[in-house]
């Protein structure tokens, strides 16, 4: 079965949770600065999910292009990655409205850490589907960054019942580490057209 569809069809997922998130800005009644600093932890929300929503854009299209054909077990790996994915403008929304009460950075957390654990699910569906020869299994090895990922999200959720802002340094950190697109498949498709 050919990835085109499956490609397009993400795509055109993920452009809608970005537009969502951005219809949760709302504009503000006033025309000064204080009118708009009101709507900082709504911003802040934003831009963080947006980063994280461009990050598994970039990784899944680097990842979807080392892939030669899907089965149907990826393609309901990558609609349950999608699931994920779209509850983070209600998990954004939730969070920035509250200004950033524990309850809901903890469940921000909690979404992107099963987006985390989805994206896995959906890299061994492909290694499943190729085999352990393929692109992606030899590029994606023990995959450290996702592991780290995960335990990250697994510490900071509880934290954030003691600490919202250390809960949110653990999500701006494990951003930062995967804001570079993954070069492992990257280097590899390099590799095997050289």
């Amino acid at each position: 079965m050919g990835k085109n569809r499956l490609e397009a069809f993400s795509d055109g997922v993920l452009a809608i949770i970005i537009t969502i998130m951005v219809l949760e800005l709302k504009v503000p009644h006033g025309a000064d600065w204080s009118a708009l600093s009101k709507l900082t932890p709504v911003f802040f929300s934003y831009v963080l999910s947006f980063i994280y929503v461009g990050i598994y854009w970039n990784n899944h299209h680097h990842l979807l292009h080392a892939v030669k054909h899907v089965s149907g077990g990826v393609l309901w790996a990558n609609l349950h990655l999608l699931f994920w994915l779209s509850l983070i403008p209600f998990v954004t929304g939730w969070m920035g409205e509250n200004h950033f009460y524990p309850l809901p950075v903890a469940l921000y957390g909690s979404v992107l850490m099963m987006a985390g654990i989805a994206y896995w699910i959906l890299v061994h569906c492909i290694i499943a589907t190729e085999g352990k020869d393929s692109l992606v299994a030899k590029a994606v090895g023990k995959d450290v960054k996702g592991i780290i990922s995960v335990v990250v999200y697994v510490v900071a959720i509880p934290i954030a019942f003691f600490s919202v802002w250390g809960a949110l340094l653990g999500y701006i950190t494990i951003a930062l580490l995967w804001l570079v697109p993954d070069r492992r498949i990257e280097n590899r498709l390099q590799n095997e057209t050289h």
